[in-house]
């Protein structure tokens, strides 16, 4: 094989590939817009939820452990 054969072969199967991933996006349900919207508004919510909890557990293990190593 030539050098420009082997190049046009793989510009053939570059097509191919991108031609594949349009063909399989189209087959992608999407969210609607109101779906997104709920679903983004539940993550930022847990993750609130996770930051207030997770920070209330730094904070008791904080005075804790301060009160048991650095006593006053």
């Amino acid at each position: 094989m030539t050098q420009q054969a082997v190049t046009k072969k793989k510009g053939f199967r570059l097509f191919n590939y991108i031609s594949e991933i349009v063909n399989e996006l189209k087959k992608v349900v999407w969210l609607t817009r109101r779906e997104i919207a709920y679903l983004t508004g539940l993550v930022l919510l847990v993750t609130v939820i996770a930051g207030i909890v997770l920070g209330a557990l730094d904070f008791g293990f904080s005075a804790l452990v301060n009160n048991l190593f650095l006593p006053k």
